[in-house]
């Protein structure tokens, strides 16, 4: 079992993904702290465009109840991306849950969040 699970079913322009985020590790790997309002990196396969709109549900570590929050593509790193990076989009966080969920992966990150370790994207 990877720290990261997604599980979609859902067609490109019209998603929900569900993903569960395990351990500090995997929430820092995915956490995207540079786009505005925050962000998460999802590891998927599945093509996905710059704007389309996505519904995730989050279960950050030991969170007894899955983070519901609407975004939007503005990152893709495709299969074959430079550094061995995942293939998967990056989700800007949207709506009145944004500020809500930064503050609960800062939270959970606490000082790690200053780090300067490569992560899924950067």
């Amino acid at each position: 079992m990877t720290a990261i699970e997604e599980n979609s079913d859902a067609k490109p322009r019209n998603s929900v993904i569900s993903i569960a985020i395990r351990d500090k590790q995997a929430l820092y790997m995915s956490y995207m702290p540079f786009i505005k309002g925050g962000g998460l990196f999802v590891p998927t396969k599945k093509d996905y465009n710059l704007g389309d709109e996505m519904f995730l549900l989050v279960t950050i570590m030991d969170e007894p109840e899955p983070t519901q929050i609407s975004g939007k593509v503005v990152w893709v790193s495709p299969p074959g991306a430079l550094g061995n990076r995942p293939p998967g989009v990056g989700i800007q966080f949207m709506g009145d849950d944004a500020h809500h969920t930064t503050r609960l992966i800062e939270g959970k990150l606490g000082a790690s969040i200053s780090l300067t370790r490569s992560t899924h994207t950067m």
